[in-house]
């Protein structure tokens, strides 16, 4: 049955609405099929399409499917780029006599009204889903490539590239700003998460990093170099004229629906100053433990410790790993009117409303200890520290655990049991680390399947034979077994279907979009305390931890291999040591 009018028309009118009520279809498939992971049931983008072919149905409008329809610049550019981002509408087809156009509101008579008098001919109106209005509305922008070549085209017949310039007048030329702008604009769209700008003896290579892995994108020119670095330079507002020391700054773009900061880095090589930025979407909703990936079992461990009043949270991993999402993450959930909530970070890369956020800053003092000696002062519930970095701050954070306060904080550490001795190694005495430690949270980043192409296949006998002398194969299959991935331990390997990417336009042939999380939870028992106050060596620690059944991160990334979120070869890569 048919939602009734006034559904549809919030459902067109909000996008919000629309995407609760997809979520709400992910729930009821659910239902349906509890066999299945809600994290690929999300993935799978089942939900979006028959929802908007319901709308265009009840309208008796087309639907259109704009996903890699490729759109001429001439139609395309009928409606404005800001018309069509900001009304929701674009053009994808013309003949002499009428313009076809997709929306997602059939009902906004007046941008409709607009557009069939700035066009002169009848329009047919299609409606699309936003994902679809999304992919159509990137052909606003050329190929990267085409976009610099314009630029650079431009800039070498702007006049004498060899007269000397001030690094202002440098920065305010037009086409270094469209560089500049080119360049950031690409990276969100990419969803890249850190930009590269790396200066060599005859040219400029630019690098993003997408789901966690380096791609070059473009190679400037040399003459191009100082130029783009005043630019960077004043936006984040560092010194211009400085190249023998490093600097750190940072600049927001706000732009329709996108927020975002950059957290500008400079370094100086051989070949001039690297630039290194990091792109953070301050619009990005926070995720929920769900959506980062925990399986059921390791997940009720994790809200079950949240809850705790006080004691300590440890989130480990190298960087990159995304240790402060799962911090973030968790803090949100604890974010009510009830609690206080305070934060020392280095440095804060997301603002949350009603918590109060710290930066460090060394060069007057303030350092995390000296920052979480001070928070303890202002009558905190829960505490964040970004990182324990030293046996001060690790010590005031137990005591601090221990005195009625629940701290979160981070660790470099390659596993979660390791955390115990880095503690003890630190001078925090066992009873101390025994007593107050509730919870360690061990993590690495995988990237996943992309959605539209992915398939699925068998391991060859030489696959299984690389896996097995990398990996305790019984150990795995018990595991899955236990966790319900498979129905029989004794099944074999070779036997199992397995997925991958075969590289789409969606995914830039990668294979691969988006990343999550694997994980292994140490919860500390009271026969981990025993153990950690009688001294035990790290080996023995594992051996409990095995004997208590916690899922290492290979065993969480395995089973995920085997749900079809991502593949074994990135299992392998992340969680080598």
């Amino acid at each position: 049955m048919l939602p009734d009018k006034q559904l549809i028309k919030i459902l067109t009118k909000t996008k919000i609405l629309a995407k609760n009520a997809i979520e709400q279809a992910v729930k009821d498939a659910q239902e349906q099929n509890k066999h299945l992971d809600a994290f690929v049931l999300e993935k799978k983008l089942v939900e979006e399409e028959p929802l908007f072919q319901a709308i265009a149905k009840f309208y008796n409008v087309p639907f259109i499917d704009l996903k890699n329809k490729a759109i001429r610049k001439d139609i395309l550019e009928i409606i404005p780029e800001p018309i069509a981002e900001n009304h929701h509408i674009i053009a994808f087809d013309k003949d002499d006599e009428s313009l076809s156009v997709a929306t997602l509101d059939p009902e906004d008579i007046e941008t409709i009204g607009f557009i069939r008098k700035k066009a002169g001919v009848e329009l047919k109106v299609h409606v699309t889903t936003p994902t679809g209005l999304r992919d159509g509305s990137k052909q606003y922008h050329k190929g990267l490539k085409a976009e610099f070549k314009e630029i650079t085209d431009e800039k070498k017949e702007g006049g004498d590239e060899n007269a000397p310039k001030d690094l202002k007048e440098l920065a305010q030329d037009l086409p270094i700003v469209r560089i500049v702008d080119t360049l950031l604009e690409y990276a969100i769209l990419e969803g890249a998460s850190d930009i590269h700008i790396e200066p060599t003896e005859k040219s400029v290579i630019v690098r993003y990093r997408v789901d966690g892995v380096l791609k070059d994108v473009m190679t400037l020119p040399k003459n191009a170099q100082a130029g783009i670095l005043a630019r960077i330079k004043i936006l984040a507002n560092l010194k211009i004229d400085e190249h023998r020391v490093p600097q750190d700054g940072r600049f927001k773009i706000s732009q329709g629906e996108y927020k975002v900061a950059f957290r500008v880095s400079t370094l100086p090589v051989f070949d001039g100053e690297k630039i290194v930025m990091r792109v953070l979407n301050e619009s990005a909703e926070v995720l929920t433990l769900e959506q980062l990936g925990f399986l059921k079992g390791p997940l009720e461990i994790v809200k079950r410790n949240i809850r705790r009043p006080h004691g300590m949270i440890l989130v480990t991993g190298p960087t990159g790993s995304g240790k402060t999402t799962t911090l973030y993450t968790m803090v949100s959930i604890l974010n009510t009117p009830k609690v206080n909530i305070s934060t020392v970070e280095d440095p804060i890369e997301y603002r949350m409303p009603r918590i109060n956020q710290s930066q460090v800053n060394p060069k007057i003092g303030f350092t995390f200890a000296t920052g979480l000696r001070a928070l303890l002062r202002q009558d905190p519930n829960v505490i964040m520290v970004g990182e324990i970095r030293d046996a001060e701050t690790g010590e005031i954070g137990v005591h601090a655990a221990m005195t009625g306060h629940l701290v979160l904080s981070t660790l470099h550490t390659n596993d979660a049991v390791t955390a115990i001795p880095r503690l003890i190694e630190m001078g925090i005495p066992t009873f101390l680390v025994a007593s107050t430690v509730n919870l360690v949270i061990a993590q690495r980043l995988v990237r996943i399947i992309c959605p539209h192409c992915i398939s699925s296949y068998n391991l060859s006998t030489t696959a299984i034979e690389d896996i097995e002398k990398q990996m305790d194969v019984k150990e795995i299959m018990e595991v899955m077994e236990r966790e319900g991935v498979i129905s029989d331990k004794e099944v074999k390997l070779g036997e199992l279907l397995f997925y991958r990417g075969k590289g789409c336009n969606k995914c830039n042939m990668e294979g691969y979009k988006g990343r999550v999380g694997v994980y292994e939870i140490l919860e500390i028992t009271p026969e981990t305390q025993d153990l950690i106050l009688n001294h035990a060596s790290t080996e023995e620690l594992h051996k409990t931890t095995r004997k208590n059944n916690m899922i290492t991160m290979l065993q969480d990334g395995m089973i995920k291999a085997k749900n079809g979120i991502t593949t074994i070869e990135e299992v392998l890569r992340v969680t080598k040591e």
